[in-house]
């Protein structure tokens, strides 16, 4: 695979969607601070009637395929686990059962969400759930130097190396998208 070179100064971060007031450190963030990892904490305008990564990837003026979303499923072996993928790609449930160990497998529903995880829906990150699940990562994100994740709220994500988020959530990456 050949990787994508995009630095930040070919792709800059819109002024605009930089909020005056201080941002505040979710756990998410005191995890990967703990573990010593690089990130940057990126704001965006929330909008409540568009939760989707297009929204998010628009608003840090990026690259949809950087900017990953982070989905809860239930296997019928291994039980909950999370997919990390592109925002604009399509989980593929066989794929999935497949690279995850599982026969079949479904997205859980929304009310599960936070008393699983303790975060929200367009919140949802893959660092510092409330119970650690098996975690898979679509592999493309290996073509980019950084990519985007939720940092725990709605409103905020991380810009950090895929290697990096990887090795710390101690995920797996595989095909997982249609």
């Amino acid at each position: 695979m050949q990787s994508k070179n995009l630095s930040p100064e070919k792709n800059p971060i819109k002024a605009t969607a930089m909020p005056k007031e201080k941002l505040n450190k979710t756990n998410a963030c005191r995890i990967l601070d703990q573990k010593k990892v690089a990130y940057e904490l990126i704001p965006y305008e929330v909008d409540e009637n568009d939760l989707g990564a297009q929204h998010i990837a628009d608003q840090l003026g990026e690259d949809i395929d950087q900017v990953f979303k982070t989905l809860v499923l239930k296997g019928d072996k291994i039980g909950y686990f999370v997919c990390v993928i592109p925002g604009n790609d399509e989980l593929d449930l066989k794929k999935t059962a497949k690279a995850t160990g599982n026969k079949s497998c479904d997205l859980i529903p929304m009310k599960e969400l936070l008393p699983l995880t303790g975060y929200i829906r367009g919140g949802c990150s893959p660092v510092g759930m409330k119970k650690l699940f098996p975690t898979f990562i679509h592999e493309t994100c290996e073509l980019f130097d950084y990519i985007y994740v939720s940092a725990g709220v709605r409103g905020l994500q991380f810009k950090l190396n895929p290697q990096d988020l990887i090795q710390v959530v101690g995920m797996k990456t595989a095909d997982l998208t249609i």
